[in-house]
């Protein structure tokens, strides 16, 4: 199966394409519920990329609900719902796209965190803590802490009981994904990981309190600094 993997352009959104050619593959059949893709080394090779982004395309497809991933074991095609969303857009973010993408995600990051905060399990919890863990890298392993982040939020839509939030959330997790990795060029490491640690901390210590009111507070606030370390400003009319 790796023989069919092609290597991608350096022009292209690195983690989005190789998402998108797995998604393919999985739509079409060729890969079916069970299969297990290939390791990230043998990805990295067969596509001539890093292991990160590896990781960050890994991730996409999973917040999309293509795939799981088992500790030690590798990441493997599971069944879709068939009402399951996808977007098929090529386009590299622009300014002008990211402010699209945050006027359909705030209100559902905002109505998410306050169900979550309602109908939040102990795993979710736990899935939280462990994210926020990983997000706090800031060594040669700072690039899953991009994963991390993306983990964060995905769990965040489980957490609410109502599959939609996860199936629009994740249809989106590429252009959120991207989002992560502008602000990360755009403001050193070490501050990022700071100020996202303590956004997503107060969003999970708001979720844990089952306090809904204060976890859509939070989640407003992380979306606000979010657009803002992009250089967007969010309005809001309410």
């Amino acid at each position: 199966m790796t023989g069919s993997l092609t290597q991608i352009s350096r022009t292209e959104h690195l983690p989005a394409r190789i998402a998108a050619q797995f998604a393919r593959q999985i739509q079409e059949g060729d890969l079916k519920p069970g299969d297990k893709l290939p390791t990230e080394n043998a990805m990295s090779k067969s596509f001539g990329v890093s292991r990160t982004v590896i990781r960050e395309a890994i991730a996409q497809l999973r917040n999309e609900g293509m795939i799981e991933t088992r500790q030690g074991v590798g990441a493997f095609v599971i069944d879709r719902p068939t009402r399951h969303i996808r977007l098929d857009d090529r386009r590299q973010m622009d300014p002008h796209g990211f402010r699209d993408l945050f006027q359909l995600r705030v209100p559902l990051e905002i109505e998410a965190a306050g169900l979550a905060a309602t109908y939040h399990r102990a795993e979710h919890l736990r899935q939280l803590d462990e994210a926020l863990q990983r997000m706090n890298v800031t060594d040669d392993g700072a690039g899953d802490g991009i994963v991390a982040d993306l983990d964060f939020h995905r769990t965040i839509a489980s957490a609410t009981g109502n599959d939609y939030f996860v199936q629009f959330l994740g249809a989106v997790s590429d252009r959120i994904l991207q989002t992560i990795v502008e602000s990360r060029e755009r403001i050193r490491l070490d501050e990022i990981v700071a100020i996202v640690n303590r956004e997503h901390t107060e969003l999970r210590d708001a979720i844990a309190a089952r306090d809904p009111v204060r976890a859509r507070a939070a989640m407003r606030a992380h979306m606000v600094g979010s657009a803002e370390r992009i250089a967007l400003r969010l309005e809001f009319y309410l």
